[in-house]
């Protein structure tokens, strides 16, 4: 089969990585990168080794100018939606960068689209194409390690205030009157909720029945910098998340599979396992991972099953629903926080605190943190509406 005619929309930031990446798959012959649909056009040396590449900032004409057959979305989150609909009405397959939209309602336009059209669509959660995900579930399948009792995640990473002067729409809820819900759980480290969630095997929307959230910034900013959340599946299992870019020092995010018999701690970005279980010394295993778009294209030209569907990515778009619907994140008070030795924003204990939530699957409010009081009733009232809403929708 020839090479598939490949657009990137969003060339900079992290789109370079993607370009990188098309580039590895062009050399394969597997790709042909065709366009480039960014507001700034590419300089000729950053698209160096590909020749007659076509640029346009509207991605409509692009794909009907060059043929396209599938397109890359590495665009703002709020674009994700509309752009989604140019491609799939145009037949052209997609790689959407995560989070896959920044509602429930707009996740579902895009589902309805990819349906209507016969489309293929790859959400571009890296970490879900480790190995290391079904390794885990079979060994927890065989019941080495007992009965899961919960699943904890954690990430203490540091962002300094240019961080979000990136782009207009960092760190907001809203933008001209729509959604973007760019914060610490949906965007820089939504992947430790969608790997929480790929561990225990809850990955569609039915499978939720209860979040509860507690959403903070440090920043002057609308949108979360350090917050936790906790989510409760349809089987009953809890999975917490407790993340901040408030850190005081930038440490390895993971997720903690905790086990009657012991328990198993993901690395996610690291592919790296470590089981730990009475009787036996710690255990560390490093796995390989499927890289998404090689996936993607494997899918398009021999039937290889999709790593991560948009149905696939249902429960983590019922947990930003929430997010999205919970009252606005509070104002750390200034006692809550200090500047560090670099300028950025520290929250003192926080590392700690973030640790602890995945050890004991706490919120912040649980832990003792003064300034985490939430209006519990509140939180209670949105789990119960996003409850309600799966229930109607499985109807």
């Amino acid at each position: 089969m020839s090479a598939l005619k490949v657009v990137l929309a969003g060339a900079r930031g992290h789109g370079n990585w993607h370009l990188r990446n098309v580039r590895r798959l062009a050399e394969q012959g597997r790709v042909e990168l065709v366009g480039i649909c960014d507001p700034v056009p590419l300089a000729s040396a950053e698209l160096e080794g590909f020749d007659g590449i076509r640029q346009e900032a509207d991605l409509a004409a692009l794909l009907d100018a060059t043929g396209a057959q599938l397109a890359i979305l590495c665009t703002p989150i709020p674009t994700h939606a509309d752009l989604a609909l140019v491609c799939t009405r145009r037949g052209v397959h997609l790689l959407l960068e995560k989070p896959p939209a920044a509602s429930y309602a707009d996740f579902r336009r895009i589902q309805d689209g990819v349906r209507e059209a016969g489309a293929a669509c790859q959400i571009g959660f890296q970490s879900l194409g480790s190995r290391a995900i079904p390794a885990v579930r079979a060994l927890l399948a065989a019941g080495e390690l007992g009965e899961v009792t919960g699943i904890g995640a954690a990430g203490n990473w540091c962002r300094d205030e240019a961080y979000w002067q990136r782009a207009r729409w960092a760190g907001r809820r809203r933008l001209d009157g729509v959604d973007v819900i760019d914060g610490v759980l949906t965007n820089p480290l939504a992947h430790a909720l969608a790997t929480a969630l790929a561990l225990d095997g809850s990955v569609h929307a039915e499978d939720v029945a209860r979040v509860e959230t507690e959403l903070f910034h440090a920043y002057g900013i609308e949108a979360d910098d350090t917050s936790a959340l906790r989510l409760t599946t349809t089987q009953g299992r809890a999975i917490t998340v407790a993340a901040t870019l408030c850190a005081e020092e930038t440490a390895e995010p993971y997720v903690m599979v905790h086990c009657t018999l012991g328990r198993v701690t993901f690395y996610y970005r690291e592919d790296r396992v470590l089981l730990q279980r009475p009787g036996f010394g710690p255990e560390e295993i490093h796995y390989g991972r499927i890289d998404l778009l090689e996936n993607l294209v494997d899918h398009l030209t021999d039937g290889t099953e999709l790593v991560v569907p948009p149905e696939r990515t249902g429960a983590f778009m019922r947990a930003l629903e929430a997010i999205r619907t919970a009252p606005d994140p509070r104002q750390l008070p200034d006692s809550a926080w200090r500047f560090g030795p670099d300028g950025r924003r520290v929250v003192p204990g926080i590392d700690t605190l973030t640790a602890e939530s995945a050890e004991r699957l706490a919120l912040y409010s649980e832990l003792g943190a003064d300034w985490a009081v939430q209006d519990g009733a509140a939180q209670d009232r949105a789990a119960q509406d996003l409850s309600q809403q799966t229930e109607v929708e499985a109807r």
